[in-house]
């Protein structure tokens, strides 16, 4: 099985300043997608496998972006995706070693050439945030603090399926989601921070479109 490097693992490496080796890691789990997509129909499964079991938060990645991009106006797609950032974020709270998923999420599918169109899109964006990820506010990306992007993901998982009825909120969570994740994997607190303020664009479209 492919996996990421040990380093990628739920960011349990911490990195001091700049990475040392310049590791890719947004880009690495861009490429690793895009990998998977070389059939007609790509499963969440066979994303999971690209990116190993062990390895949360890259795994909390792929929903988090795909619902922040135009996948997200697939019906009911924002609500799939929810349940997996649910799934994946509640077992990183647990600490759990290995991620489980249900055998009717895992066989879920989606046509191939769709989503590599979307993350080859993205790998640029993904380039560019490699280069700026330092090891930055630590603080909180370490207990007791990372507890609280933890559980803003398991919440965000949770409400995911009922932001379908407001426009774009879901894709604004699913943006939060993925800073919030790759805050935690890169371990920098910069990421976690710019995550938790995204935030406030869901809850001012919560109060004023209903």
């Amino acid at each position: 099985m492919n996996t990421l490097p040990p380093n990628m693992h739920c960011g349990r490496k911490v990195f001091a300043g700049k990475r040392p080796d310049q590791t890719e890691i947004l880009v690495g789990i861009v490429d690793r997608i895009v990998a998977a997509t070389d059939k007609e129909q790509v499963g969440i499964d066979d994303l999971v496998q690209a990116i190993g079991h062990a390895s949360f938060a890259p795994v909390l990645l792929i929903p988090a972006i795909a619902v922040a991009t135009p996948l997200s106006g697939i019906p009911m797609f924002s609500a799939l995706m929810g349940v997996l950032i649910f799934l994946v974020s509640l077992q990183m709270l647990l600490r759990r070693d290995q991620l489980w998923l249900p055998k009717w999420l895992l066989n879920r599918k989606t046509n191939s050439a769709r989503v590599r169109l979307v993350f080859e899109r993205l790998r640029p964006a993904m380039a560019w945030l490699d280069a700026h990820t330092y090891s930055r506010l630590t603080a909180f990306v370490h207990r007791p603090l990372i507890f609280i992007p933890q559980t803003l993901c398991v919440l965000s998982g949770l409400l995911m399926p009922f932001l379908e009825f407001v426009p774009f909120s879901s894709s604004l969570v699913g943006a939060a989601v993925a800073l919030l994740a790759f805050g935690m994997l890169a371990r920098d607190g910069l990421f976690v921070i710019l995550g938790l303020a995204l935030y406030l664009g869901p809850v001012w479209l919560v109060f004023h479109l209903t």
